[in-house]
């Protein structure tokens, strides 16, 4: 793996609207908003901790915890949580100055980015899109991956134990590529008081949120022409591959990477594909 010297950071908690956002920031250049997944413990620099260093060698990378998460307020309309959350990503460009922006989006933040582009196409520069959300994980039953998420916080309650076993069965292809310490972040994260009390991340409550939460329905999908990549885990255990096809069948600037022997975090397992393809379609590459 190339070595890549890290850039300095800075950090800053910025009022959105009704909440406020914990925003890491590194590099220069045009705007890359980086969206993490909605697993137990995330947030924005635990998910992309092998993404940030090279992809702040060309542009300004702006990592924010999403609504829900990290040290961002624990407040989300959970009605229609991909449009509150494209709303939240909205509202960070506006406090940061920023008329439109690169999004890179996994699982859960791929959902709120693919949102944006559906409500805000004149927001968003291009897509990067990891196993997002909302491409027919409504329908049918859930997979093993997504059930094991959402009863994170059931039965006897969290524990590191229950945590390690999700991201290292269900989250990666291969689990001995996910560090102890990473866990350890995770699952520290995941037992804040507040974050027990009301998680993030729960099953949808009636059919009118559950058809917001489906984007593959969203007939806006066809007619978005924000140029977008796809990069999808064959081994995916929490939302199913066959989504990778149909965004690049539906939308008309989309192409697609599916990834061998790879799980839900391709931007984790196969981190020097990854950061080579972000950086060159980011950079105006197809």
């Amino acid at each position: 793996m190339d070595v890549v010297t890290p850039l300095p950071r800075t950090e800053q908690v910025l009022q959105v609207g009704r909440r406020k956002l914990f925003v890491t920031e590194a590099g220069e250049g045009a705007p890359v908003v980086l969206l993490h997944g909605g697993g137990p413990g995330a947030t924005g620099v635990s998910n992309y901790v092998r993404n940030i260093d090279a992809l702040a060698q060309h542009f300004r990378v702006i990592v924010p915890d999403l609504p829900g998460y990290g040290q961002s307020s624990m407040d989300l309309d959970f009605s229609d949580p991909f449009g509150d959350l494209a709303t939240a990503v909205r509202g960070l460009l506006d406090e940061l100055g920023l008329d439109k922006a690169h999004l890179v989006g996994n699982s859960y933040g791929g959902a709120a980015a693919l949102r944006l582009a559906l409500d805000r196409p004149d927001r968003v520069d291009r897509l990067v899109l990891m196993g997002p959300g909302g491409i027919g994980t409504t329908r049918g039953l859930p997979t093993k991956g997504l059930t094991s998420l959402l009863g994170y916080y059931g039965g006897e309650g969290p524990s590191r134990e229950k945590l390690a076993d999700f991201i290292r069965s269900y989250l990666v292809h291969d689990g001995s590529t996910v560090p102890e310490e990473l866990i350890d972040l995770r699952y520290e994260a995941s037992i804040q008081p507040e974050v027990v009390a009301s998680p993030p991340l729960r099953r949808p409550s009636g059919l009118p949120t559950l058809l917001k939460m489906d984007l593959s329905r969203d007939r806006r999908l066809a007619r978005c022409e924000v140029p977008t990549l796809v990069v999808w885990g064959a081994q995916d255990k929490v939302n199913k591959p066959s989504g990778g096809p149909f965004l690049a069948r539906t939308m008309a600037n989309c192409d697609l990477y599916v990834a061998a022997n790879t799980g839900h975090w391709a931007q984790l397992e196969r981190v020097e594909i990854f950061n080579d393809l972000a950086i060159a379609i980011l950079g105006g590459a197809r």
